[in-house]
């Protein structure tokens, strides 16, 4: 028990002893620690001192550099300145001296003029009593003159007026006979002369245009697609178009038949794209050709800018460009209606050259004499085309010696200016060339026309068609207006009109359709 007790004793002491220890040694490495620090911070703050005043002699030394170049900038600012005041100092008295001298030069001129003004009142004062001695002379001369002849001064000035009046009468007459005379042997020979250089400087290929177009296929196969099922796709196809469709043995190609030109090209067109395309049925036809529509009246438009450029017109009104575009599609006695206006405006330029005359307003007077051939749905048809283009050229700005030649060209009314028997010749040459023109064919599409026409004329007629070379007309009604009942009735009604009114070859046959369609879109 008492070792235990010691040895716990012992190993407490040595505990207490060691705990002194590592205390005395904690203490003596913290001394050591805070004199090393000390040193640190001492020799941290004197580096930083030392830096510090490179800094601060750096700072000097710079404030000393940009003081020294606002400075050095402030004084070429005020040289500048000084320099323009100088210059403008130097101005003002380069001006002080030259008014001064112009000032000195002006006293000097004064002084001339007054001089000069003088001398000229003094020369004015002798005229005035010159011509008072004349004056008083003159008059006794005249006095005495009328003692001599016996006459007042005014009848003797009236007796020398009617003679030289009948000299001058007799002279002028002899002048104007000589030279009506040599009008007369000239005349003719000059006329002649113009008009032949005029046709040889222009010429131009003839081809009367036909009612048929040849529409070309790849196989015979396409046909059958055309016709479609009981021929279902070539009536919607005619029906739209107006145009008879002629499917034949003919290898790769098929006929249609219209004497309208444009009908003619919308179908041809709408046919193309319908084969290239491979869906051909009523609905697409439909489409196609409403679109085809469109795009022909665009390429109206297109046409008479083209040949505006070409023929160096400028200042058309649109309307009146979409007219000439129109001539495109319309014939004169088989004649191409712009081919037509095209020559008569060159012929017009040349010959107005020629004469001495305006060539660019001789050319669009040319163009635009027969407009009225290409009417609109408003025009009144029996006006003759060329009062009706005269009209659309007078309603559209056009000067008055165009729209007089346009109305004159045919005699319907007087002519006012020289460009007007130009247009009438140059239309004359240009009808009268080889090949030309022809007769019968005019007269057929007029009786085409006005097959049309009577069609029209009856309520609730939508579409008319002459077709089968205007032996079949075909009318399409409006299924609201007109019932099947009236269908029966209007047919009759349109061939009871044909044979009081027109005189046409065999007989015409007038087909009318009624169509109707319940239309309803699922959402």
């Amino acid at each position: 028990m008492d070792n235990t007790i010691l040895i716990i004793a012992g190993i407490a002491i040595g505990a207490l002893i060691g705990f002194i220890i590592a205390k005395v040694l904690e203490r003596n490495n913290a001394s050591k620690l805070i004199k090393s620090a000390k040193k640190s911070a001492a020799s941290i703050l004197k580096e930083a001192n030392v830096e510090g005043e490179g800094i601060k002699k750096d700072k000097i030394l710079q404030a000393k550099e940009k003081f020294l170049e606002l400075k050095a900038e402030h004084e070429k600012v005020i040289l500048s300145r000084d320099k323009k005041m100088a210059d403008a100092e130097k101005r003002i008295r380069d001006k002080e001296s030259q008014i001064s001298s112009e000032l000195s030069k002006n006293k000097k001129l004064n002084s001339d003029i007054e001089e000069k003004v003088k001398d000229y009142n003094h020369r004015l004062d002798v005229l005035e009593k010159k011509q008072e001695e004349l004056d008083r002379l003159h008059k006794s001369q005249v006095e005495q003159l009328e003692v001599i002849s016996s006459l007042s001064a005014e009848e003797a000035k009236a007796q020398l007026v009617e003679s030289l009046k009948g000299e001058a009468k007799s002279d002028a007459m002899a002048y104007i006979q000589d030279k009506m005379e040599e009008a007369k042997l000239t005349a003719q020979q000059d006329a002649k002369k113009i008009i032949i250089n005029t046709i040889q400087r222009i010429g131009t290929e003839e081809a009367v245009d036909n009612c048929v177009s040849v529409f070309n296929i790849e196989s015979d196969d396409v046909k059958g697609r055309i016709i479609g099922r009981e021929g279902r796709n070539i009536r919607a196809i005619e029906a739209a178009t107006g145009v008879e469709i002629i499917v034949d043995d003919t290898p790769e190609a098929i006929i249609l038949s219209c004497f309208d030109s444009v009908r003619r090209e919308v179908a041809r067109l709408s046919l193309h794209k319908l084969v290239t395309d491979g869906r051909i049925h009523p609905a697409r036809i439909e489409e196609v050709v409403n679109k085809t529509q469109k795009q022909i009246e665009q390429e109206i438009i297109e046409v008479g800018k083209r040949t505006v450029i070409d023929l160096g017109i400028h200042g058309l009104h649109p309307e009146l460009i979409k007219m000439v575009g129109r001539m495109k599609y319309r014939s004169s006695y088989g004649q191409n209606l712009l081919q037509h206006s095209r020559e008569v405006a060159k012929l017009c330029g040349v010959m107005a050259a020629e004469l001495g005359l305006n060539p660019k307003l001789a050319k669009r007077a040319g163009l635009l004499h027969d407009i009225g051939k290409v009417p609109d749905a408003e025009a009144d048809m029996e006006t003759p085309h060329a009062i009706l283009g005269m009209q659309w050229a007078e309603k559209y700005g056009e000067k008055e010696e165009v729209c007089n030649a346009i109305g004159a060209h045919h005699d319907e009314i007087e002519m006012k200016s020289l460009l007007s028997p130009i247009i009438q010749v140059c239309d004359a040459i240009s009808g009268a060339r080889p090949g030309a023109r022809r007769q019968v064919l005019d007269s057929y599409i007029q009786r085409l026309k006005d097959l049309e026409d009577i069609a029209f004329g009856f309520n609730g007629v939508k579409k008319a068609y002459a077709i089968q070379a205007g032996r079949e007309l075909r009318v399409i009604v409006e299924s609201e207006k007109v019932s099947d009942q009236n269908a029966a009735d209007l047919s009759f009604s349109i061939s009871q009109k044909i044979q009081t009114d027109m005189t046409y070859p065999g007989q015409v046959k007038v087909t009318v359709i009624r169509e109707t369609r319940a239309v309803n879109i699922a959402k």
